[in-house]
């Protein structure tokens, strides 16, 4: 059992809901990741989404659209990010780290270091999941495999649009958790409806098995806190991003930690 799966066991047993905080590597300062990662776990987060950097990232909106091009300007690329997921584990052991991204990267990856080099050095360096946003789960049955091969679990997004018969694509497939995407849209776009979302989860356990996070939207306690009443883990990225732009660097991991410390204390209420 790797890491993603005891983590949700653990909490469950608990009567508690995942807390998953997003953060693009590299930014806001490319050599803060693996403390403002600690951080987090410090603040309550159970396992971490570290989003690798890409300049056309189709699913994200405008906030983590310049937060990569910040990182990629810092001269953060794949190679880095795994060197910092390297060095988080030199400290932790325990907490799942899943990267989140897109399938450009990891096949310029493959092509620079060889085959399967990304599967490899995913599983050296620590990593435990990897969603990949353009990859359908009806072509990368392979790259699951691999990945499953080497204790990491490929994690994929369902949509409000998502038809039954793609649930049961993604539930072939998909190991570790799947990502509910609350809204139509990308990443920090419109308002949630929270309502909408308890409904949908049902018809998505109907066919998905393993633990349903739900993410884009959420931008406070009080939402994370609802909910976590229906779901199995709560994602947040957006407003991390956005907390965190144009702080200074001695400001970036206390107010991660604040904000992160205050939607754990409500989803635990």
């Amino acid at each position: 059992m790797n890491r993603i799966a005891t983590t949700f066991e653990k909490l469950q047993s608990e009567g508690r809901k995942a807390l998953i905080p997003y953060i693009t590597a590299g930014y806001p300062f490319a050599a803060i990741t693996p403390s403002l990662m600690h951080g987090m776990v410090e603040a309550g987060a159970d396992v971490i989404e570290l989003g690798v950097p890409f300049s056309d990232p189709m699913a994200d909106g405008p906030v983590i659209q310049k937060a990569g091009d910040r990182a990629i300007a810092n001269g953060v690329n794949l190679r880095q990010v795994l060197a910092y997921v390297r060095e988080f584990r030199q400290k932790n052991q325990t907490t799942p780290v899943v990267l989140m991204g897109y399938a450009n990267p990891v096949e310029r990856y493959d092509q620079n270091h060889g085959a399967d080099a990304f599967v490899n050095d995913a599983a050296e360096a620590g990593v435990d999941g990897v969603l990949i946003v353009d990859y359908p789960p009806e072509e990368c049955e392979e790259f699951a495999a691999k990945l499953r091969a080497r204790g990491m679990d490929l994690i994929f997004l369902l949509a409000p649009t998502s038809t039954p018969e793609r649930m049961q694509q993604v539930a072939r497939i998909a190991s570790g958790y799947v990502y509910y995407v609350s809204l139509k849209g990308v990443t920090g776009s419109g308002a949630l409806d929270t309502s909408a979302v308890e409904a949908m989860l049902p018809r998505i356990r109907e066919h998905v098995k393993i633990p349903v996070g739900v993410g884009f939207g959420i931008r406070d306690a009080q939402t994370a806190q609802t909910l976590s009443r229906f779901s199995d883990a709560v994602i947040i990225g957006s407003k991390i991003i956005q907390l965190l732009e144009d702080q200074p660097h001695e400001k970036v991991i206390p107010l991660t930690v604040d904000f992160l410390r205050g939607v754990r204390k409500a989803m635990d209420a």
